[in-house]
This record gives C-alpha cells, sequence and structure tokens, in this order.
C-alpha cells in the first residue's frame, strides 16, 4: 500500500512539475515579436517602394517621408520635417523617442537614384524569397529593418530604456549644396549620441557590417602648354606641351599613390587639343587638335577615396608636389573638392561590431565580419562616425544589384538584420 501512494505522490509532484513554465527571456521576446511583425514590415517596404523618390523628385522624396513618420508615429516617436529648400533638396525626417538609457542615433534615407523616367519604378516579388524594385536594398529597405527593430522592441517593453533619435536624409544619393546645410541635423544629433548606426546594405552580405568607409574627394587638374608646330615639340623655344605634361602627372600619380592601402584616384574625364571647353558640371568635356600642333590645353576630372583624414591630406599634398614639377614651358594645376568624410576605423567602431557579431552567433545567425572598405562607397554615417563612441554601419536589408534596374532585396534577411539590430539596442541599453 505504501509502494502504491508513493507512486502515485511521484506522478503528481512530476505532473505539477511540468506544468511550470520556464520564464520567457526579454530577448526572447525581441525575437519572437520580429517574426511576427514580418507581414506588417513587408507592406511597408512595398508601400515605400512603389512611391518614386528620386533625390530630385522632391514631392516623391516628401511622400516617401510622410509614410515613415506616420510608422514612427505608431510606435510613439514623436517626428519633424527640416524643409530643404535652403540646400535645394527636398528635406529631412527627424524622429526621436525617450529619455532613459544611452542615446542613440538611427541613420537612414528617403531617396534613391532611380528618376521618375527609369524603367524601375515598382515593387514586384520574385519567388518567395526576392523583391525587386528601387530602393529595396538602397535603402527603404534599411528603413524598414530599423522600424521593424524598434516595434519589436517597444512590444517586449523595452524600448523605454533607450533614448533614441533618427535622422533620414532626403538626398543621400546626391547631396544638396551648401553642405554645411544640409548635414546640419545629422551632425547635432551625432554630437548628442553615444552610438551611431546606420542601416545601408553595405557589401549586400549578411555575414559583414561595416566599421570603416572610404571619404570622396573629386579633384580637376588644368594643364596649359605652348602652341606651336609639332615639328618644334620637345626644343626650347617650345617645350612637350600640355598633352604631355598631363600625362606624366597621371602617371607619377600612379606610381607614387597606387600601392598605398585603402587609397584610390581614378581620373574619369580628360580632353585636350589646341581647344578645350567642359561644361559647368565639369562631366562633360570636348577639344579639337591636330596631329601637327603642339596641345595648348589638356582638363582632367577624377575623384580621390581615402580611409581616413590624415591619409586623404597626406594624398592631397603628394599630388600637388608632383602637379607642381613641371616639364619645361607648362604648367598644371589641381583643385580638390572634398565630399563625404571618411568613416576611419577606430576602436570604438570594432567593439560594437564585436557585440553586434556576438548577438547574431547567439540568436544562431552566424558570425558576422568587417567589410573590406574597398567594397563599400560613401554614407551618410560617415558624418557622425568621428562624434559618437562607436559607430556602425551596413546592418540593413540585404540583396545585389544596387544603384541598377536589377536591385533586389533577399527578404530572408529581413527578419535576420531587425533580430540581430533589436537584440542589439537592448543589449546597449542594458551596459551600466
Amino acid at each position: 500500500m505504501c509502494r502504491y501512494w508513493l507512486v502515485v505522490l511521484s506522478l503528481c509532484v512530476s505532473s505539477a512539475a511540468a506544468q511550470v513554465e520556464v520564464p520567457i527571456s526579454t530577448e526572447e521576446i525581441i525575437v519572437q515579436q520580429v517574426e511576427e511583425s514580418y507581414d506588417h514590415a513587408i507592406a511597408l517596404l512595398e508601400e515605400s517602394v512603389n512611391i518614386n523618390s528620386g533625390t530630385l523628385n522632391l514631392a516623391g522624396v516628401r511622400a516617401t517621408g510622410v509614410v515613415f513618420a506616420e510608422a514612427f508615429e505608431e510606435l510613439g516617436f514623436a517626428t519633424d520635417w527640416i524643409d530643404g529648400a535652403p540646400f535645394n533638396r527636398a528635406g529631412h525626417l527627424l524622429a526621436s523617442h525617450g529619455d532613459q538609457g544611452p542615446k542613440i542615433l538611427l541613420i537612414g534615407h528617403l531617396d534613391t537614384v532611380f528618376a521618375p523616367d527609369s524603367p524601375l519604378q515598382r515593387y514586384e516579388r520574385i519567388g518567395e524569397h526576392f523583391a525587386r524594385g528601387p530602393g529595396t536594398t538602397d535603402m527603404k529597405g534599411g528603413n524598414v529593418v530599423m522600424l521593424q527593430a524598434l516595434r519589436a522592441l517597444r512590444e517586449a517593453g523595452a524600448l523605454e530604456e533607450l533614448s533614441i533619435r533618427v535622422v533620414m536624409t532626403g538626398d543621400e544619393e546626391s547631396q544638396g549644396h551648401p553642405v554645411a546645410l544640409r548635414t546640419a541635423a545629422l551632425i547635432d544629433a551625432a554630437r548628442w549620441a553615444d552610438y551611431a548606426i546606420g542601416f545601408e546594405d553595405g557589401d549586400g552580405n549578411p555575414a559583414t557590417a561595416v566599421i570603416s568607409r572610404r571619404g570622396t574627394t573629386n579633384w580637376i587638374l588644368t594643364v596649359s602648354g605652348k602652341a606651336g608646330h609639332s615639328s618644334q615639340v620637345f626644343q626650347p623655344g617650345f617645350g612637350y606641351g600640355a598633352i604631355y605634361e598631363a600625362a606624366r602627372i597621371l602617371n607619377e600619380f600612379r606610381q607614387a599613390l597606387s600601392a598605398e592601402p585603402n587609397l584610390t584616384f581614378n581620373p574619369g574625364v580628360i580632353a585636350g587639343g589646341t581647344e578645350l571647353e567642359q561644361t559647368e558640371s565639369g562631366n562633360r568635356a570636348t577639344s579639337y587638335g591636330k596631329t601637327n600642333i603642339i596641345a595648348a590645353s589638356v582638363y582632367v576630372k577624377g575623384d580621390l577615396r581615402s580611409i581616413s583624414t590624415s591619409q586623404r591630406e597626406a594624398a592631397k599634398q603628394h599630388m600637388r608636389e608632383i602637379v607642381a614639377d613641371n616639364l619645361p614651358l607648362s604648367n598644371a594645376e589641381i583643385e580638390f573638392i572634398d565630399g563625404y568624410p571618411p568613416m576611419a576605423p577606430s576602436a570604438g567602431n570594432n567593439a560594437l561590431l564585436e557585440m553586434f557579431d556576438q548577438v547574431s552567433r547567439d540568436l544562431g545567425l552566424g558570425a558576422v565580419a568587417a567589410v573590406n572598405p574597398r567594397n563599400a562607397g560613401a554614407a551618410d554615417i560617415s558624418y557622425a562616425a568621428d562624434h559618437v563612441e562607436m559607430a556602425m554601419d551596413g546592418v540593413g536589408l540585404m540583396g545585389s544589384g544596387g544603384h541598377t534596374i536589377d536591385e533586389t532585396a533577399d527578404l530572408r534577411t529581413l527578419n535576420q538584420q531587425s533580430k540581430r539590430v533589436a537584440v542589439l539596442l537592448y543589449r546597449l541599453s542594458q551596459l551600466r
């Protein structure tokens, strides 16, 4: 009889134990909420992609801003619109939430490279896992990742532990001018923040993120020489002419600087001869000359890409010295026009990537490594990186064909990226 009651008691204890629920962690709730919001995120992606927001389609950029503003307001964010008229663009969307915990700047953009006359205008599903359309990856898809991560944090009750500012620019693909005006809100937010995260698509590989980007600088080389009959070229009274001098300069650029890691300089436009004209933008040049006349003028326009401000300035100085060492009876001048600043590698950026990598591993999503900066172009994160403790970019929706009519998002990376970002933000909120 005793043995019988012992067996019954054992079964009752086992049954009661089986009914005890193991507490679910906040991170597990966040992951669940990302999965549950997938359809909502896809709908937002389709709605935003179907609005043409080529940079110079100001009405389209503003309309895209309205769509994303409503999405932020649904999550309890306050929103504002900065009119872009002072810098000749549509403007920027700002959003903010919270006054507790770490201060985090999230960066996106509303414009695309696709003008209203582009053949790529609409969102199109391609099978189960892909979608083609303007901005699916660059970067309306990244904006959706941002919002999906923030939604998951709110549903998990973790959003209140963060102070967040969002800047979505309306002219990332073609900057307005003066640049100081178009970047003012972004830089102000960066000076406020502890961390900055950009939602570009990096190199399109979900196994990478961006912790350094090369800056851009345009350069214009103008060369003059003494015109004369070609039979007199190289003679003391006539010299070498403008084309030989331009060739010398470009070749010495290559010889002196082409082995510098992460530094590139490319002459994209060149024209030379007896007569020379170029458009106001400098992207188109025409020349006239004859084979029996020594060339009098050469025009070259190119770009310079560098990984740090110090590398950029050292390269400029070396190029100036080469330009100044003229062949006889020739003259040359070079002008530099800085664009996006470099996002230099830093210990802080690397630490943020290590946290992101650990989050990804913990979620079973694999390792995340740094993008080779040669494989990622310039972006708005570069204006913020020098003002924060840690910065990272390239965590948006991944895919292929960016900036072409084949721009296609891999929708399998939507939840993946949103989970990574949301849990990273939660872990940042727990740092003390």
